[in-house]
């Protein structure tokens, strides 16, 4: 069987380290011992070996109650050997196991998400295989098209199958940052400088996160990837300022011309609207002098004809139908019958000033 690698043993026979189920206070062991250490004094001043035995055996006991029972918490299971063979998993509870080093319990947090850190640490870390053991080596990379970067990320796993992580491979989770650290070289190695730092992280991201849980199905390691996220990717420190200012004038770049499309958008559609305007009412203003004189047209050859039907009606209707049109423009109306004479002394004059004539 491969070489099991877990933490070190508390009092009890349990896992110790963040993944232990508790141990006793140490207060009261070191009671216990202290009583312990009187009591044998006592018996070997008196001489009495019975005594010694039946403490013996007392101790031998208590310390067997001690180590028969363990607690999973609720986020993990047990992996239960016995004689260093795999026995059983166990949930979470209170359990038993045979005492004295027969059974050993290791526990696992198969429901805990768990993180390893690439580039940086996080202060108070208890796993020392999540922060980052060598952060600037890490971080740095060469792209595709030569260029150097220096790029940090974060990896979150959970552990599907305790058997396998714990008994398939020696130190899981350093083989876990050893696989991140490949893939993710591989991964940047194949795009250039500023797909890995502006646009292509995203994709950066989504094909680490398929390569590195292909590996890890591949080692047999129980572990199931959730997610693989970038955060600082920055070129290397002699030539950041340059870089800097590249990307400023980028930047800048990019909000000229978004200016300028808003410009465009706010510009062009008002003219396109004016000038399709104009060409409607340039449409509507044709149809309107086509149809009135086709309408006129109409109108004179329906006159014509009745003309020539009868000239004299005609021309008087034509007359006639000018004299309503006309007269009703006229304030005063004087009607003078064309073979009356010498009507002007008649016609007081003085009240038709200021009036129209």
């Amino acid at each position: 069987m491969p070489e099991k690698v877990t933490p070190p043993k508390n009092g009890n026979g349990d896992r110790g380290g963040p993944w232990g189920s508790g141990a006793k206070p140490g207060s009261n062991i070191e009671d216990l011992v202290r009583r312990g250490q009187g009591r044998l004094k006592q018996i070997m001043r008196s001489g009495g070996p019975r005594r010694l035995i039946v403490l013996a055996g007392l101790a031998l006991v208590g310390l067997g109650a001690w180590t028969a029972y363990f607690t999973v918490p609720s986020d993990s299971v047990a992996v239960v050997q016995r004689f260093g063979k795999y026995l059983k998993n166990v949930p979470p509870g209170l359990h038993f196991k045979l005492p004295l080093g027969i059974d050993d319990a290791t526990i696992v947090p198969v429901k805990r998400q768990l993180k390893q850190e690439f580039g940086f640490s996080t202060s108070g870390a208890t796993d020392p295989y999540q922060t980052s053991r060598d952060g600037k080596r890490e971080t740095q990379m060469v792209t595709g098209d030569l260029n150097a970067a220096l790029v940090e990320w974060v990896i979150q796993y959970r552990i599907s199958d305790p058997v396998k992580f714990l008994f398939d491979v020696r130190e899981p989770r350093g083989t876990l940052r050893d696989v991140s650290e490949s893939v993710m070289r591989e991964v940047v190695g194949d795009r250039t400088v500023d797909e890995v730092i502006t646009i292509g992280r995203q994709e950066i991201e989504t094909e680490a996160l398929i390569k590195m849980q292909a590996l890890s199905t591949k080692y047999a390691m129980g572990i199931i990837i959730d997610q693989v996220q970038l955060k600082n990717i920055n070129p290397p420190e002699p030539v950041q300022a340059s870089f800097n200012e590249v990307n400023q004038a980028q930047q800048e770049k990019e909000k000229l011309i978004n200016e300028a499309r808003r410009d465009y958008n706010k510009v062009i559609p008002l003219a396109e609207g004016e000038k399709d305007q104009r060409i409607r009412e340039a449409d509507g203003y044709r149809l309107k002098r086509v149809n009135e004189a086709e309408g006129d047209v109409a109108r004179f050859s329906t006159l014509f004809a009745e003309y020539i039907k009868a000239p004299a009606v005609t021309r008087r209707r034509i007359y006639i139908e000018t004299l309503q049109d006309v007269m009703p423009g006229i304030r005063s109306k004087i009607i003078v019958d064309e073979q009356t004479r010498s009507i002007l002394p008649l016609l007081n004059l003085d009240s038709h000033k200021g009036e129209r004539p």
